[in-house]
Parts: structure tokens; sequence; C-alpha cells
């Protein structure tokens, strides 16, 4: 299971990356048609668009999984580990809540969007909102995945948790 699992996350870089540098060259391709030709490529627009929206979206999973996002941890530091644990599981029963707001959202928009088109590509728009559902599927997962954890370690050993991933991260 931890192959597919790491298997998955290397694919999610793989697509982060080709969307960047997709977004690199129609965006530059773009400016270099305005300024030589004085004309744009409205696809371009569209498609760096899009591929921005992906990139963001993907690459909150990959911080998610490898807990490299901000946090302040000066009053969880503070209290004591029977508190640090529950403040702990507290927080990731609220981010799992978020996360269910994200994929019912989500899911209702790609589902209105399926039949429309997007004015430059003709593309369904049903891809544009169907990064919010594979957003929240994956982050709903890792989060179920944390509050196992979290549930599961003694009080004393979150420390430990905490910082091996922090670690890692770095």
């Amino acid at each position: 299971m931890s192959k597919i699992v790491q298997a998955y996350f290397r694919l999610l870089k793989i697509i982060i990356v080709t969307c960047l540098a997709a977004m690199v060259v129609m965006v530059f391709s773009n400016v270099v048609m305005r300024y030589a030709f004085n004309s744009g490529l409205p696809v371009s627009e569209e498609l760096s668009r899009w591929c921005f929206v992906w990139l963001t979206f993907l690459g909150s999973i990959l911080v998610l999984h490898e807990r490299a996002h901000l946090g302040v941890d000066i009053v969880i530091q503070a209290l004591k580990p029977t508190a640090r644990k529950a403040c702990l599981i507290l927080a990731t029963l609220l981010m799992l809540y978020a996360t269910w707001l994200i994929l019912v959202g989500s899911y209702e928009q790609t589902m209105l969007n399926m039949g429309a088109t997007a004015p430059a590509t003709g593309f369904s728009q049903a891809w544009f909102f169907g990064v919010g559902v594979v957003f929240a599927v994956s982050t709903g997962g890792i989060l179920l995945h944390q509050l196992y954890v979290l549930v599961k370690t003694p009080a004393e050993a979150i420390d430990t948790i905490v910082s091996t991933t922090q670690t890692r991260a770095e």
C-alpha cells in the first residue's frame, strides 16, 4: 500500500511540474505574440489559468501530506501532552469538516458545469471545478490517516510524531 501512496504523490509532483512548465511556455509565448504581432492567444490565457488552479490544489495536497504547511504552534507547545493531543485531534476534525464542505461544493459545481464549455478552448468546465474533488478526496484520506495516528498514539509521544514529520519536511 505504501508503494501505491508514494507513486500517487510522485504522480502529483510530475503533474505539478508539467503545469508549471506549461504555464511558463504559454504565458511567455503570449507575451511575445502580443509584443511582436500585436495579438495574443486566448487559448493560452485560459489554459494557463487552469494550470495555475490545478497546480495550487495539487500542491496543497503535497504540502498537507508532508506537513510542510505554515503553522503557529506556540499555544500547542505550551499545553500539557493530554491537552496538546486533544487540540491536535480537534484541529484535524475541523480540517476534515472543511474538506467535506469542499468536496460537496466541488462535486456540485462539477456536475453543474459538466455541459458548460470554456470560451476559448471549448473544454468542459467540469475539468476546472473537478480539481476540488481530487483535492478533497486526497486530503480527506491524508487527514483520516493523521487522525488515526493521533488517536492511536499516547499523549506523551505526540511530540515525537510532530517533530519527526517536521524534520522530514525540511
